[in-house]
């Protein structure tokens, strides 16, 4: 018997990690990164054609809360391969650029590409102003 409360969050947390073979907790999402960190990661898994589920860790701190104190990793993003955590962006982009990504996630070990690849440039947004008046 566990002395710990029921923590319905972390528990979805948990199924989440557990139901994907690869999965990716960020800021943003794929399609609109909301950090570097994230968006470089993101174009490594894409640039290997690497289905992948991804988590906004944004609309709810309690989500990134959750997660850490689950990884006991401070930073986001974090990747999940096979629920085991991979590590952020820094050790994604190691294990890229030295093929052992590519064998993490079970594809033909090709020679890796020198350089991590570069998140795609979003076209800047054209300034907006509300007028609240």
């Amino acid at each position: 018997m566990t002395d710990q409360p029921s923590n319905p969050l972390r528990d979805e947390i948990q199924k989440a990690i557990s139901e994907n073979s690869v999965l990716l907790f960020m800021k943003g999402t794929p399609e609109q990164p909301a950090c570097g960190f994230s968006a470089r990661t993101v174009a490594m898994l894409q640039s290997l054609s690497q289905p992948f589920a991804a988590i906004n860790v944004l609309p709810d701190q309690r989500i990134r809360q959750e997660l850490s104190a689950l990884s006991n990793w401070p930073t986001i993003p974090q990747l999940f391969i096979d629920g085991e955590l991979v590590g952020g962006c820094d050790i994604v982009t190691e294990m890229y650029e030295s093929g052992e990504l590519q064998e993490a996630l079970g594809l033909e070990s090709e020679p890796a590409e020198p350089r991590a690849p570069e998140p795609a440039v979003a076209p800047a947004q054209p300034l907006s102003i509300e007028n609240r008046l």
